[in-house]
């Protein structure tokens, strides 16, 4: 549950482009506000409340949500879909206990996706990224693979199970479990060079509560669980969490 680039913008710009004709048909889908509790960064050093977009339109082969950010379907047949999508990814202010760490710009993430959803209410996918627009060495290649199920419970309300396995690069996870020696001089951590491969495991349970025609309430649970190189960071055992939670709600308006 997004400040981009300027490099990122021109991205933008391109599927935006595509979406005109797209246009025609409508738009349908969800939009509005809320707030997060989540962890300040990906290592869990600590947590912040924050004001989040909820987002979930589409216009005929162009999607633009929260999770997936701006995508454009340009194959899309019985069930199958393929194409580019462009993204937001969060940096990091390192104060606090990461006082003496690099500061990580806001980048956008770019890239192509790959989806199988021969139904509305379940889908399997996958993403695969560059990130874009950050400082010295903060980018590389990203991605994720996940489901996702939703299913009435009666009353008008919608429950969505989800499961996401986050995986990057050497370049993009030293991002922000790497410690250099500079760093660990200035803050205690001990020196750490991360490796590729995946990062996290993040199961989410959202459930949608009907208020009135038109606007739902909708919450989400979230428990990350970092592997590999992510898990081993000094960062994260000195001051950060292997385990960690995230829970979101918003107030949405729906579209016919």
């Amino acid at each position: 549950m997004l400040r981009i680039t300027c490099a990122a913008l021109a991205g933008l710009l391109g599927l935006w482009g595509v979406s005109n004709t797209a246009l025609a048909d409508g738009i349908r889908g969800e939009v509005g506000a809320g707030l997060s509790y989540q962890p300040h960064d990906p290592t869990g050093s600590r947590y912040e409340t924050r004001p989040v977009p909820y987002v979930d339109l589409d216009w005929g082969n162009v999607s633009l949500s929260t999770d997936d950010g701006l995508t454009w379907s340009a194959v899309d047949t019985h069930g199958f879909s393929a194409g580019p999508y462009i993204n937001y990814l969060q940096g990091r202010t390192s104060n606090g206990s990461l006082q003496g760490l690099r500061n990580v710009s806001d980048m956008a993430e770019v890239g192509g996706f790959v989806q199988y959803a021969p139904a509305d209410f379940w889908r399997v996918y996958a993403q695969l990224g560059q990130a874009v627009g950050g400082g010295h060495s903060q980018s590389g290649t990203l991605g994720k693979l996940g489901g996702e199920l939703g299913y009435p419970l009666g009353g008008g309300i919608i429950g969505s199970s989800g499961l996401v396995a986050h995986f990057a690069d050497a370049r993009q996870a030293n991002t922000f479990f790497g410690v250099d020696d500079h760093e660990a001089a200035a803050t205690g951590f001990r020196p750490y060079n991360a490796s590729g491969g995946f990062q996290n495991v993040t199961l989410t349970q959202s459930f949608e509560f009907p208020l009135a025609p038109h606007w739902s309430l909708l919450t989400s649970a979230s428990w990350v669980h970092l592997v590999g190189s992510a898990a081993n960071s000094s960062i994260v055992k000195q001051t950060g969490d292997v385990n960690q939670g995230q829970v979101q709600t918003a107030i949405s308006y729906k579209f016919d």
